[in-house]
């Protein structure tokens, strides 16, 4: 439940960081990139509303703000309460983890291969192509490369045996014994072979390999393909998370 706050801490650019306190003990914690949304730890309505209530108090304007579907319905109501800003949902998705990793079945052939310098101009070209495809307003290239969230982690290609790359998976490095893969993306001519199940397989058998207890990935509730196919390879769906967009009100 908490992935998300975990990967922002270690990487960059840096976020700024809250914590929501009670009786002296942190209850909840909520980071917020430059010029980003905020993404908030589980909250109860009542935390929800304080939370919104600071923040504007201290000047905050918000584009977006997510965390578990509860949490992010508890905040955006708060935040229109208190703004008049207009909470849109922008998507739902699945958190899930991986139980017991299982084999894709049928198995494509290939291997997995861990990208390099030389595959630097394939690697981002796919994550822009995945920013597209899943509406990322992100621009990908060679200039803003190193402050996009794609660079950072790490990639590994599912390849042909002639050597041809016919999908990606990156994984966020480890932090707390938690890896979290994202993203995962294979060209649209190339699908429905398999090769995003086995890449997938690859990134999370090699993580284990190094020492994670736990390896997470997120889906699009919508898509009936991902969701499926994740958890033929063990993936568990343990929450439901939501990212609401703020149209502007008074605040």
């Amino acid at each position: 439940m908490h992935t998300m706050a975990l990967t922002a801490a270690e990487g960059t650019p840096v976020p700024v960081f809250g914590a929501w306190e009670s009786a002296g003990e942190v209850r909840a914690v909520f980071h917020r990139f430059p010029g980003g949304g905020l993404s908030v730890t589980p909250l109860t309505p009542a935390q929800a509303d304080s939370l919104a209530a600071f923040l504007v108090s201290a000047g905050w304007s918000l584009p977006s703000a997510g965390g578990d579907r509860a949490t992010a319905v508890a905040f955006a109501e708060a935040w229109q309460r208190h703004t008049g800003a207009t909470p849109v949902l922008r998507v739902r998705l699945h958190l899930h983890r991986l139980g017991v990793l299982t084999p894709p079945s049928p198995f494509p052939v290939g291997r997995g291969r861990v990208a390099g310098e030389r595959d630097h101009s394939l690697v981002m070209g796919w994550c822009r192509d995945f920013a597209a495809d899943v509406g990322e307003a992100v621009v990908v290239d060679a200039d803003t490369w190193a402050g996009t969230r794609f660079a950072e982690k790490r990639y590994t290609f599912w390849e042909t045996p002639e050597g041809v790359p016919v999908s990606m998976a990156g994984v966020n490095p480890m932090v707390g014994g938690q890896v979290r893969v994202d993203p995962v993306y294979t060209p649209a001519h190339l699908r429905g072979f398999g090769y995003a199940a086995a890449v997938t397989a690859e990134v999370s058998r090699a993580a284990l390999a190094a020492g994670a207890t736990d390896v997470v990935l997120f889906t699009n509730a919508a898509n009936r393909t991902s969701n499926a196919l994740y958890r033929r390879i063990g993936f568990v769906p343990i929450a439901d998370w939501a990212v609401y967009d703020f149209m502007a009100g008074h605040g």
